[in-house]
């Protein structure tokens, strides 16, 4: 928009109404209200020109761009690139047989020449293009048009074994190396995975019934993984049907997750929708999930390698996700969190048809810290547990484990949930010797419980207003209670 200059005052009222409105009513302005009326105008002006946001908002992409449009929704720009090419000029086929590996691939190798000179975008159209795991670069976006679908290659061989993640120690599921995702990165900065609703499908029955008849060798590959990366946007499609965990960022920084589709069978085991894992400052929103296992899960390392490492993940927001799953949670934090969860920010979900709604999951020899969790207007229907905090899993990654390592939870809010046709009351469960404590409940109502039942409570303290039915004894009523 073109700047109107300061002495069209006819113009200025078209443009500003509001000023308009001021303009007119003051006959007689004064030294002071023509400085404010400048000022004003030239604030407008600044926003309507340059489409940014006035004033100062939390980062958490920096792509290029400011890092979120306003204090409700992250940043979901595609950087522009100077280099373009279809995968169809590196030999791919897209007739849901052929393998487009090495096509893959070799697009990557020209990709990776453009990261120092303004990035590329590698384009999948309309089409099944099955491929083995790939290796994503610095500066790059892949982009699937509408009615573009990459498939998981059925092949075992075309998803290679790696190193275990250190904060790890092992894999995840088996001990040694794990498979590589489909799509991995590592040591990575601005890189996108986005489109017109194209689709992402990982062909994860193979893996599936692996495990299910325990003959899985090594742990499965996720569908997608980044790890050691920085300024990570993954938006607009639908991933399916992955192998195991389905978006995992692992040691990255600055990343957004956003307008996603995420579907598995609900009876799949462990096909997670989003795991930040050892990340800081990720946006997760306005995404769709139906899984196996928890829609979003917060990690930080496993046992004693977790702690060892000590990375953690904190400023995390996760905001207007719904979805559904029979097994386990809509957001779980942990239980691997050996490398401290902090400033966690969980609102405006939609749960459904679920094992439990918020749980968060530790045990001894974890050691680490849960710390600074807001979980605020939240929407349960048919869930059976609405609120959990669990313990003594059992899980540890190997007998090296520290029975000592006792994990510190501080500082849990919890404010305007409401739960209908609930089947069991909230499970509060701390450790002995490592009580929960700061727990703070306000305009908490849980509807379909049977009126004699009660809260089970142990080794946890703090305060509650406006939670109904009554809670337990450990959590105290405080009719002046802020949550904040």
């Amino acid at each position: 928009m073109t700047q109107t200059p300061p002495n069209h005052m006819t113009d200025i009222q078209n443009q500003y109404p509001i000023t308009s409105k001021l303009i007119t009513t003051v006959k007689k302005p004064s030294w002071l209200l023509l400085s404010l009326l400048f000022t004003l105008i030239l604030i407008l002006t600044i926003q309507l020109t340059t489409n940014q946001p006035i004033f100062p908002t939390r980062p958490v992409s920096n792509m290029g761009h400011e890092a979120m449009h306003g204090l409700d929704t992250c940043d979901g720009l595609v950087p522009k690139r100077v280099f373009k090419k279809s995968i169809l000029e590196y030999g791919g086929v897209g007739d849901g047989v052929t393998s487009n590996t090495a096509a893959f691939m070799a697009a990557m190798v020209e990709m990776r020449r453009y990261e120092g000179r303004g990035g590329a975008q590698l384009n999948v159209p309309e089409g099944k293009w099955v491929t083995g795991s790939f290796n994503l670069t610095s500066n790059f976006t892949l982009f699937l048009e509408h009615g573009a679908v990459i498939m998981g290659s059925e092949d075992p061989k075309e998803w290679p074994i790696i190193e275990p993640l250190p904060s790890y120690g092992r894999g995840r599921e088996r001990l040694g190396g794990r498979h590589v995702s489909l799509i991995h990165g590592d040591g990575l900065t601005n890189v996108v995975i986005t489109g017109q609703n194209g689709t992402i499908d990982g062909r994860g029955k193979m893996w599936w019934d692996l495990w299910w008849n325990r003959t899985l060798e090594h742990t499965r590959g996720h569908l997608v993984e980044i790890m050691n990366s920085r300024n990570i946007l993954i938006s607009n499609l639908t991933f399916r049907n992955s192998p195991f965990w389905t978006i995992h960022p692992v040691y990255c920084s600055n990343v957004v997750i956003k307008d996603m589709t995420i579907l598995a069978p609900l009876n799949a085991p462990n096909t997670d929708g989003i795991d930040p894992d050892s990340c800081t400052n990720v946006c997760i929103e306005d995404c769709y999930i139906e899984s196996g296992d928890d829609l979003v899960a917060v990690k930080s390392g496993w046992d004693q390698y977790g702690i060892n490492m000590a990375r953690p993940s904190s400023n995390i927001i996760i905001r207007r996700v719904s979805g559904t799953t029979p097994t386990c949670s809509g957001v779980g934090i942990g239980s691997e969190m050996s490398g401290g969860i902090s400033n966690i920010q969980i609102e405006n979900l939609h749960i459904r048809n679920s094992a439990a709604g918020i749980r968060i999951k530790t045990d001894k020899g974890r050691g680490g810290y849960i710390e600074n969790i807001t979980i605020t207007n939240i929407r349960m229907d048919g869930v059976k547990v609405p609120l959990r905090f669990s313990r003594g899993a059992d899980d540890h990654p190997d007998d090296a484990w520290d029975p000592k390592a006792l994990p510190r939870i501080k500082g849990i809010f919890i404010t305007n949930v409401v739960s209908f046709n609930s089947r069991k009351p909230p499970m509060l469960l701390g450790i002995e010797g490592a009580p929960f404590e700061g727990i703070c409940m306000k305009n908490v109502s849980l509807f379909g419980l049977r009126p004699t039942v009660q809260w089970s409570c142990e080794h946890i303290s703090g305060f509650v207003n406006g939670v109904l039915p009554s809670a337990c004894a450990l959590l105290q009523r405080n009719a002046s209670l802020t949550c904040t």
